[in-house]
């Protein structure tokens, strides 16, 4: 049997988004490490279930508002009385098509969770971490559609870009508490919203994650061959920048790719997208 690591014991985070997907492993994996998990999202049943399994707490938060977020960071300081990690993980896919005959109203929509949620999950939480003295870490769900072209929606890649330059001026700002902000930028993880979106790229109802998982592989590159992304590669990075491993990296975007963005400018392939 595996040894359990205790990278983050002791220590409370908050993961927006966390009932499942991405932010539900990187709760168990944190967990695991010997940290006390607030699960922050909409999905109730899910959430609550999954926090008591890892013995942490849960809290219902839409973090497209703002009071939502800051209760949930009371909500953590009230049930430990601090606060050491923030992953700001919540987002939601964009409606695709042409630029011109887009809605900006769903733009808005966008917005107001990818990009305007993490703006109050980092004001939120450094106002605790900077009470706290003892720093911490802040860490943001954007993508690999920030750094490469066609891979998404317009309203989704713009909300995922604009997460780079918050993170990098707050890095600057929150530095001399000690807080650490920084950037987690996944690509090809079969995610229930890149799910979905295949399934309206393909026309398939039927799709399932290792059907995502090889055509990304099979058709979208990598240079992994063979090696589609999981939920638990990007938990793994999570744990790294939230942990004191990382306690001398800032400002930076950790990129889970495979190596896709490094090596697609070598390819020939038309990117549609997808999102």
């Amino acid at each position: 049997m595996k040894k359990l690591s205790t990278k983050l014991i002791g220590k409370v985070a908050i993961i927006t988004g966390g009932a499942r997907g991405i932010g539900g492993a990187t709760a168990e994996l944190f967990a695991k490490n010997g940290a006390y998990v607030v699960i922050a999202d909409v999905l109730d049943e899910l959430g609550s279930h999954l926090a008591t399994s890892i013995g942490g707490r849960y809290i219902h938060c839409d973090v497209s508002k703002e009071k939502d977020v800051e209760a949930a960071v009371e909500f953590a300081l009230a049930w430990k009385g601090e606060l050491d990690i923030m992953f700001n993980n919540a987002g939601i896919g964009g409606p695709g098509g042409s630029i011109s005959d887009l809605d900006m109203e769903d733009v808005k929509a966008v917005l107001s969770i990818n990009l305007y949620g993490i703006i109050h999950g980092i004001k939120h939480a450094s106002r605790a971490m900077i009470s706290g003295k003892n720093g911490g870490s802040l860490i943001c769900s954007s993508s690999s559609a920030a750094i490469l072209g066609g891979l998404a929606s317009h309203p989704y890649t713009a909300s995922k870009n604009a997460i780079l330059g918050p993170a990098k001026t707050t890095a600057c700002e929150l530095g001399m508490h000690p807080i650490r902000v920084n950037c987690i930028s996944p690509h090809g993880i079969p995610s229930e919203m890149l799910l979905d979106a295949y399934r309206v790229w393909l026309g398939k109802d039927d799709i399932k994650p290792e059907d995502v998982t090889h055509e990304i592989v099979g058709e979208r590159a990598s240079l992994l061959k063979g090696r589609g992304g999981k939920f638990e590669d990007v938990a793994e990075a999570v744990l790294f920048l939230a942990s004191d491993e990382s306690g001398f990296i800032a400002g930076h975007n950790l990129v889970v790719d495979g190596g896709f963005t490094s090596a697609v400018s070598h390819l020939s392939f038309i990117y549609t997208p997808i999102y």
